[in-house]
């Protein structure tokens, strides 16, 4: 098992010492990251939404019945 190297916890600066295919890594993991992030966004959006559809419809059928 293998650990590894990030940039975490590391000064701003550090990030100018990386070689051009860490910091290619680390660009593309970062995209992916807040592509990800938006993504669950999008599905809560959708999830709340979803969830006020059904007590809407379960107001009007519990109004409704007779």
């Amino acid at each position: 098992m293998t650990v590894e190297k990030g940039t975490a916890g590391q000064d701003p600066g550090a990030r100018e010492q990386l070689s051009p295919d860490q910091l290619s890594l680390e660009r593309r993991r970062l995209a992916q990251e807040t592509k990800n992030e938006r993504h669950m966004w999008v599905f809560l959006a959708y999830f709340l939404f979803g969830i006020h559809i059904v007590a809407f419809v379960m107001i009007y059928a519990v109004r409704h019945a007779k």
